[in-house]
């Protein structure tokens, strides 16, 4: 490839960038982090418990904004931050110093990659760095909450004398309302996934690759600052029914429906997600492509007149749109769900699909996403619609902007 054809592709990519189109909304960043650590407090102020350790990469993120080394955190957890109630919060084994933070220290060993056999000695070092930090921040309370971790790290703590608890309670529960400078955020984050979404849609034609257009949505997110998609869910012509293949190389042929879904990480660490379903030409939708797709159009926007405060999870199951049985054995896992840097609390599955349930109420300043997947088995055809919106005082907002597919709506 020459420099001119590179110049042409990155230097001179006049599209990428979303701050050509718009302005961001203006977010105060000390405001947002001193909310999200406040938060994270408070959650251990009604858990009784004196401090929590996190390890979850969007934990970290969330608590100080530590950014660095996500993926691999995700599966060889390296850094560990204790957060307590009150006192100095301190990062172990990091990678600079995250704008959160009052202290960073050297820390021990808690994956197998880093520890391996010597892990529950580790483990009993770690125990041995709470009690002292206890002893530091001048509290007598011995109920410590952590987060994912590996066994050792329990069994350390509970022999010395600890009440250890589920943190993962306190990071999911502190994420669930979000301020106005988080939904700024999101409101961001959903405007370069829509970005990358109208250059997919026109990049689409026969010939072109699953994996070609997936490329164009994460090269838009990585060139606005964003971090990842959790998945790469777009699929093709067959492979779109069932839902959940994740983009391959096949190639898009004419008259086949693309959809996709962006599960993706974006700016400042929130979360866009967004389900469009496209038709590729020259050639005109099926009338049982119409009918598919607005089937699916129909039960997102049915569900999202439920979207309110005070309903609770039980009513938004029971009253769902119902889904044609033809339709309930690929329908998607869920009606609704919340999101903020990721997918998050709550959930509500179809009434037809799981037996456990559990309870809760929608409140202003969730975010929630509506979803509908309709497929018939046995057919070639799918459809995959998806809207994110912000729960207000008296309804909710609509996040996401992104047309529904004209040519499926004639």
């Amino acid at each position: 490839m020459t420099e001119h054809t590179i110049d042409a592709i990155v230097s001179n990519d006049d599209w990428s960038d979303l701050t050509r189109y718009r302005d961001m909304p203006a977010v105060d960043f000390d405001r947002l982090h001193k909310y999200r650590l406040g938060r994270i407090r408070e959650a251990l102020k009604r858990h009784d418990a004196a401090m929590c350790i996190l390890v979850n990469p969007i934990s970290l993120r969330y608590a100080v904004d530590y950014r660095t080394y996500e993926l691999f955190q995700s599966h060889i957890p390296s850094t560990y931050l204790f957060v307590p109630q009150e006192g100095p919060v301190v990062i172990y084994n990091s990678f600079g110093n995250p704008p959160g933070v009052d202290e960073s220290r050297a820390g021990r060993a808690h994956s197998f990659f880093d520890g391996a056999q010597e892990l529950p000695d580790q483990a009993r070092l770690l125990a041995g760095d709470v009690v002292d930090y206890l002893s530091e921040i001048g509290t007598a309370d011995r109920r410590v909450m952590i987060e994912y971790t590996n066994p050792s790290v329990t069994q350390a703590l509970m022999q010395r004398g600890l009440d250890v608890g589920d943190g993962v309670s306190i990071a999911e529960e502190a994420r669930v309302i979000k301020s106005p400078d988080e939904v700024a955020c999101i409101r961001w984050a959903v405007a370069v996934a829509e970005l990358g979404a109208a250059k997919m849609k026109e990049a689409l034609r026969p010939g072109v690759t699953e994996v070609q257009l997936w490329a164009l949505l994460n090269y838009t997110n990585l060139a606005n600052n964003g971090d990842w998609h959790e998945g790469r869910m777009l699929a093709s012509g067959p492979r779109i029914n069932p839902w959940l293949q994740e983009a391959s190389q096949r190639k898009v042929e004419d008259g086949d429906l693309v959809g996709f879904d962006t599960d993706m990480v974006g700016p400042y660490g929130y979360f866009a997600d967004i389900s469009r379903t496209f038709h590729c030409g020259p050639s005109k939708p099926t009338k049982r492509q119409k009918e598919l797709y607005r089937l699916a159009m129909e039960e997102v926007e049915t569900n999202l007149k439920l979207m309110r405060p005070g309903i609770t999870l039980g009513e938004i199951r029971e009253h769902a749109w119902p889904v044609p049985e033809e339709f309930q054995q690929n329908a998607y896992a869920c009606v609704i769900h919340g999101v903020g840097m990721c997918d998050e609390y709550p959930q509500v599955k179809p009434v037809f699909r799981d037996s456990f349930v559990y309870d809760g109420t929608l409140e202003p300043g969730m975010v929630i996403c509506v979803e509908s997947y309709i497929g018939a088995v046995g057919e070639r055809d799918g459809v995959k619609l998806e809207q994110q919106v912000l729960i207000t005082p008296d309804g909710y907002e609509q996040l996401s902007q992104f047309p529904y597919e004209a040519a499926l709506l004639e």
